[in-house]
């Protein structure tokens, strides 16, 4: 991973944040149980990420309230942010990361585990959504440090318990 340009602007994500930008972007979040999504749009060189946490949405909500802690309410996001844009899924090429098992050796056989639901909601709501999954890590053990870069689509994954980095 290169050092950024100086007029770059560096945005982390806390979880349940989300931010969609410009060339002029670097994106970074750091990730366990919670997921990440990528979207990039080669031609604009605009895109974002969000850092869910949890797979589905809370009981109430009021209208146009959305929440990035939820994996539908952040697809949302993603969806306004084209919507504004005029572009359309099928234009973004989308990378998934996270999901990771924070807490190894305690029994989740009796239901899919937290970060087993998130992987798999942020599956289903990218293919209900028009969305092709280009790359992705998820699972595993211990947390992923994930970095964006908006001008070139390029992102930068540090799995911690696997120790590489790679570029998806």
């Amino acid at each position: 991973m290169d050092k950024a340009p100086d007029h770059v602007m560096e945005i982390f994500l806390q979880p349940g944040e989300f931010y969609f930008g410009d060339r002029d972007t670097r994106i970074r979040t750091i990730l366990g149980s919670c997921v990440a999504v990528v979207l990039w749009h080669p031609k604009l060189l605009i895109g974002g990420m969000c850092h869910y946490m949890l797979p589905g949405t809370r009981k109430q909500r009021r209208p146009g309230e959305l929440d990035g802690k939820y994996a539908d309410d952040a697809m949302l996001m993603f969806m306004q942010e084209l919507a504004q844009s005029g572009t359309r899924p099928k234009d973004y090429e989308v990378k998934m990361f996270g999901g990771g098992n924070q807490f190894p050796g305690k029994d989740c056989a009796a239901s899919m585990s937290v970060p087993d639901r998130n992987v798999d909601t942020g599956h289903q709501l990218l293919t209900h959504h028009g969305f092709t999954l280009k790359a992705e890590s998820q699972g595993g053990t211990g947390h992923r440090n994930v970095v964006f870069d908006v001008w070139r689509g390029d992102v930068w994954v540090k799995h911690v318990s696997k120790g590489g980095l790679g570029n998806y």
